[in-house]
């Protein structure tokens, strides 16, 4: 009979804990800070920018909208040939960034319309990237369980500085640089500025990011609870924190009631949450432009929509070292319901007219932390409760319902004040209302390991 090694708990290093290696995990949440930067950097002056070149508010809320749809497009042909990598990706994702970036600046001294949305679309093929940060990050090969929703929230951080950040210096450009040159002016200095911003970090990419070896097999799962949950929960609930059992069979026939139950509510918070903050950042400077008691200019509605994400900012910081403590499933609660009380204040405050800066702020600043809140979840939530062998397929899954979300969401933001206020802040409060009922049924089904 084998005797067996005597290892103090301490000597065994947990797999549940494991990270990526330090250097290539800096690049990937660089790259997503950068993507979120060069999405929302030419918000404050796209409607602006269409307006002169001959289009309209709706158009605009096209042009912001538009670069998800073609990465969700993008995605499935980019698959067959990444081969379960993130190199390839990152360097189309520089390199379209790059294409896109300057097509769209040279609309002005073309005065061509559609080249602003051509450009757009360039730059929708480097949004994939944003499909393969999330991958990367509950990748089951080198992260742990009871880290992805950790990695999670630093992804969401990055997504909320940079929804401040590119709305803050694209209207700040458009202020400062002025209109006396038709190449670098308030409408192109934006793009043209992280065109290069993308030739630098491409630069570093190839020097620093160290790929996933494609023979890397998938991490083991602890069975053992944390030291948090073994203070905090009995050996029962731990084990109802474990992932639902399925085989490694990565058909959907072979998925549960229960299981297909969590993977449409996942989806649809994923639609949610960007169709929510996609809409709202794409109304701001219309609604602002049109309220008579805001009147902004691009600048004003910059700094408006930065100032919103910058001071959620602390409180995701906090989300991230809370991950490890709450359930993932209370997490989602906890953010739906926030968003969903500042929809109805905004709808109060609509419907009786009383519109003024700070109103409007404490709205936007509530709908912007709940909903990146909620973000967090979607792909750790079912990294968790899937098998290894399902990670690329739910990444997918969850990203294009973002994608289409935040497609969309632009659209739905920049006809704001066309369809009315009141219906467009109604239709917002349905779509969520719909995801509370969906987590409350799946509750149990919902819960997870924690971190």
């Amino acid at each position: 009979m084998a005797v067996p090694s005597i290892q103090t708990e301490a000597t065994i290093p947990d797999p549940d804990f494991t990270l990526p290696i330090r250097a290539s995990l800096a690049t990937v949440l660089v790259a997503n800070l950068l993507l979120q930067i060069s999405f929302f950097i030419i918000v404050p002056s796209s409607n602006e920018y269409a307006q002169h070149l001959g289009g309209n508010s709706t158009f605009a809320g096209l042009t912001i909208g538009i670069p998800t749809l073609v990465a969700g497009l993008s995605l499935i042909p980019l698959m067959r040939y990444d081969g379960g990598g993130y190199k390839l990706p990152l360097r189309l994702s520089c390199i379209a960034c790059i294409l896109g970036h300057i097509l769209y600046s040279l609309a002005y001294v073309t005065n061509f319309l559609y080249l602003i949305l051509i450009g757009r679309i360039v730059n929708g093929v480097s949004f994939t990237m944003w499909m393969y940060c999330k991958r990367y990050c509950s990748d089951p090969r080198i992260v742990g369980i009871r880290r992805r929703t950790t990695l999670a929230g630093f992804l969401v951080m990055g997504q909320a500085l940079g929804t401040s950040a590119g709305p803050f210096f694209g209207g700040l450009l458009f202020k400062i640089v002025g209109f006396n040159n038709s190449i670098f002016n308030g409408f192109t200095s934006p793009a043209w500025i992280m065109a290069v911003v993308w030739v630098i970090f491409g630069i570093c990419t190839e020097i620093w990011y160290e790929d996933v070896p494609n023979d890397q097999g998938y991490l083991p799962t602890s069975t053992a609870p944390s030291s948090t949950e073994k203070k905090g929960t009995s050996q029962v609930d731990v084990r109802q924190q474990d992932a639902l059992p399925l085989s490694t069979n990565t058909s959907f026939f072979h998925l549960s009631f229960s299981q297909i139950g969590v993977m449409v509510c996942m989806c649809w918070f994923a639609f949610l949450t960007f169709f929510v903050l996609g809409a709202w950042e794409s109304n701001i400077p219309v609604f602002g432009a049109a309220t008579p008691a805001l009147r902004w200019s691009p600048f004003a509605a910059g700094n408006f929509i930065a100032l919103g994400g910058i001071t959620a900012f602390p409180f995701l910081i906090a989300n991230i070292f809370l991950a490890r403590r709450i359930d993932d499933r209370r997490i989602l609660a906890f953010g739906s319901a926030m968003g969903l009380s500042a929809l109805f204040v905004f709808l109060a405050l609509i419907k009786t007219g009383k519109i003024d800066y700070a109103s409007i702020f404490f709205c936007w600043w509530a709908v912007a932390l709940g909903f990146n809140v909620a973000s967090t979840l979607p792909v750790s939530l079912l990294s968790k409760q899937l098998p290894p062998s399902w990670n690329n397929k739910t990444s997918v899954i969850i990203q294009c319902s973002m994608y289409t979300g935040r497609a969309t969401g632009a659209i739905w933001g920049g006809s704001g004040v066309l369809v009315g206020m009141t219906v467009y802040t109604g239709v917002e409060i349905a779509f969520t209302v719909i995801g509370i009922v969906l987590y409350i049924v799946l509750w149990h089904e919902l819960k997870t390991k924690r971190g």
